[in-house]
């Protein structure tokens, strides 16, 4: 024989979960708010630090094509102003390059003896970017004080004497 469960045997189990069911209506939404500021600050703070490695790495390229215009030849009429020249050339050769991504960039040249017995002449390529100033996207409160103040990259290419002039 079988047995059959009337509506009242089954009702006081379903009435316990009904009463935990409304107990825990909203607990959803809750650990949603909770949680959501701390995976949207991880977020933020992911795209903030690849933005600052991609600005990097193109100062970095702009440096190195900076002192690759540095080989260039450049109209002069001694030794100094052609150093001199072909370092303007090369910060703007910078200049160019990084425009792209960073408008507000500081490039500065400089030359100096270089190599065995200081027989070259080394054009070096600095270019800066002050991100403190001139951020690529606003910061966080606190993410602010992880991030870098000033990018820098630098670049040198040695020159011979012989072919400067």
């Amino acid at each position: 024989m079988k047995t059959v469960m009337t509506p009242r045997a089954c009702s006081p189990h379903r009435r316990i979960n009904v009463r935990r069911a409304r107990a825990q209506r909203g607990a959803t939404a809750v650990e949603f708010a909770l949680v959501f500021p701390l995976f949207f600050t991880i977020l933020y703070a992911i795209v903030t630090f690849s933005l600052i490695l991609v600005a990097q790495q193109n100062l970095t390229m702009a440096a190195e094509e900076g002192a690759r215009a540095a080989l260039n030849w450049q109209n002069n009429t001694s030794m100094q102003s052609a150093l001199t020249n072909r370092g303007n050339a090369a910060c703007a050769a910078a200049k160019l390059v990084a425009a792209t991504l960073v408008q507000s960039m500081q490039c500065t040249p400089s030359s100096k003896a270089c190599g065995p017995n200081n027989a070259m002449q080394c054009v070096n390529v600095l270019v800066s970017y002050d991100y403190q100033t001139n951020p690529l996207i606003p910061s966080l409160p606190l993410l602010g004080f992880a991030l870098p103040n000033t990018l820098t990259s630098s670049a040198t290419v040695q020159l011979n004497p012989e072919n400067i002039q």
